[in-house]
């Protein structure tokens, strides 16, 4: 068989059943032929946030893929790969490279010395017998260790070579390896947690990805712990649980610095503890539990006083073993801590409600977020954000009850991306009402790939904010907008969508927000993509530091 063949031969037998690409590369017409269903965007990185999506709802259990073009197609994929390293997300990408013989030519542009510095691992294939190795080598790379995209890129001339049958069915599937934490280690910072008088835990997307949410769930009842979760790790605690304090971010809801504030141990498991616009800052003088998989974390931004390397899920219940053998058990239903969070909670919303529940027209959009909020199951929902101000606004208020009903991404911020993810998510949970919320400058980035989900058959809402400006560079550009409008934007959003082949509607009138949100679920219901164009005013942002409304 030929490479190609042989490339789509495996991930048949990694259990690959679908895969995104735009627009040529010979693996495609493989892969088809193999029963791998070809998912095609508009533009590659688009598509990459698409396989992006679909690797962030599937917990990385199921190999994401994305193949693209030699030369631009790589080249025009580096955004969405750019974003994808910079959170940590599993795919495998399949790049075309030159053929061999000018593949170093310079200005030819080489997918395998660009990509250094936002992959986890690259690799070059040369050789038509490496085949079996360099995929060994790249999915084990993508199932171990801290997630992160690979990439194997096979020039056009290896792509069509022979192999030998015999290669190919040497192949066997990857296993996932996974570790515990040093024991010694996890017994001194398993006491110092027990022991603490006000601890938190900070939990990140590694719980998602390692499966850990329950056990997540069971040592905070177990000892009444509050927690709070990364913003990619948003979903991995249910943000209705009485110990929830929600998401720390850039916008927090005010329980989250309360109780980050008044604690003594922090258990950070699952994160990078990255120091970050899109991270909260952990106050001095806190006892810093870390766990990761990945060295490069420890001690990186803090002075760590209990590293530990290993497996969210794993490293958890090696907790919970040590809390059951000192007979801690502080789950009580009506402690003082829970009674403090409501507290502290009821008292944000009461401030905030007039906001929230705004008449004002044009439409505020913190009223179409509550609005949202109060319409739908967000059990039955995955929920994603732009960059800028639709994320800022939705990170403190959406609640997250179940694990991956809500992509949450920023620590690189290509405006654009949340169309893409939400289009993975409907790929990889058909059956959830997906939704993607942004603005008006973030659909003239990426909005003809709304195309792409009413072509494939994967509908979804897309909320469009058409307040006809650029609202988060304000303050960024004073003169130039005085002098020059340079922030003004222009466009009916609502016609695009209908000339895309979609379900659409222009809403300027607060009261039909829950109204037009529940035809939009029920058109995506009868397989129908819908963008709801909601007419919103330039609304000035919040306090971010103590998340006060405007």
């Amino acid at each position: 068989m030929k490479v190609a063949q042989a490339v789509a031969e495996i991930l048949k037998r990694e259990n690959v059943e679908v895969f995104v690409t735009f627009p040529t590369n010979y693996l495609i017409e493989a892969l088809s032929g193999a029963g791998i269903k070809p998912i095609v965007c508009r533009q590659e990185r688009v598509g990459v946030g698409i396989a992006d999506g679909f690797a962030r709802v599937s917990d990385g259990k199921r190999i994401s893929v994305f193949t693209m073009q030699f030369g631009p197609g790589a080249e025009n994929s580096y955004a969405g790969i750019a974003t994808a390293y910079s959170d940590s997300v599993p795919i495998l990408l399949l790049p075309a490279g030159h053929r061999r013989d000018r593949s170093r030519v310079s200005p030819f542009f080489s997918s395998y010395r660009a990509y250094q510095s936002e992959t986890k691992y690259v690799e070059e294939m040369l050789l038509a017998q490496q085949i079996a190795d360099c995929m060994r080598r790249s999915i084990s790379n993508l199932k171990t260790g801290r997630p992160g995209p690979i990439m194997l890129e096979i020039p056009r001339d290896v792509l069509t070579e022979e192999v030998n049958d015999a290669v190919v069915k040497s192949y066997r599937p990857v296993t996932t390896c996974r570790s515990q934490g040093d024991p010694d280690q996890v017994a001194k910072a398993g006491n110092a947690l027990l022991d603490a008088q006000n601890p938190v835990i900070l939990a990140g997307q590694g719980l998602l990805y390692s499966g850990g949410c329950q056990e997540l769930f069971e040592l905070a009842e177990l000892l009444d712990i509050p927690v709070m979760t990364t913003l990619e790790g948003k979903s991995a605690f249910p943000e209705n649980h009485p110990l929830s304090l929600g998401t720390a971010a850039l916008t927090n809801p005010r329980p989250v610095v309360h109780f980050l504030q008044k604690s003594d141990v922090v258990l950070a498991i699952g994160c990078s503890l990255t120091k970050h616009a899109m991270a909260i800052t952990i106050p001095e003088g806190k006892t810093i539990i870390h766990v990761t998989n990945d060295w490069k974390d420890v001690n990186k931004d803090y002075s760590e006083d209990f590293p530990i390397l290993g497996d969210a899920k794993l490293v958890l219940l090696q907790f919970i073993e040590i809390a059951r053998e000192r007979k801690e058990n502080r789950k009580v239903e009506d402690s003082r801590v829970r009674r403090e969070i409501a507290s502290v909670k009821q008292e944000w919303l009461k401030e905030w409600m007039p906001t929230l529940t705004s008449g004002v027209t044009p439409i505020n959009p913190y009223r179409i977020i509550w609005d949202f909020i109060t319409s739908i199951n967000p059990s039955d929902a995955i929920v994603t954000h732009d960059s800028g101000s639709a994320r800022d606004m939705m990170i403190p208020f959406y609640v997250a009850t179940v694990p991956h009903s809500y992509i949450g991404w920023g620590k690189s911020h290509g405006l654009g991306t949340g169309l893409g993810l939400v289009i993975g998510a409907k790929l990889a949970s058909p059956e959830k009402f997906c939704v993607n919320f942004m603005g008006d400058g973030a659909f003239g980035m990426t909005g003809l790939d709304f195309e792409t989900s009413v072509r494939s058959k994967l509908p979804i809402t897309t909320i469009v904010w058409n307040n006809s400006t650029m609202g988060s560079e304000k303050e960024d550009l004073m003169v130039s907008h005085e002098r020059y409008r340079l922030r003004d934007l222009s466009g009916n959003y609502s016609e695009m969508g209908k000339a895309m082949g979609g379900y659409s509607e222009r809403i300027e009138n607060p009261h039909e927000i829950i109204s037009a949100i529940k035809r939009a679920k029920q058109q995506n219901e009868n397989g129908k993509s819908v963008l709801l164009e909601f007419m919103t005013g330039e609304y000035g942002q919040t306090n971010y530091s103590h998340m006060k409304p405007f």
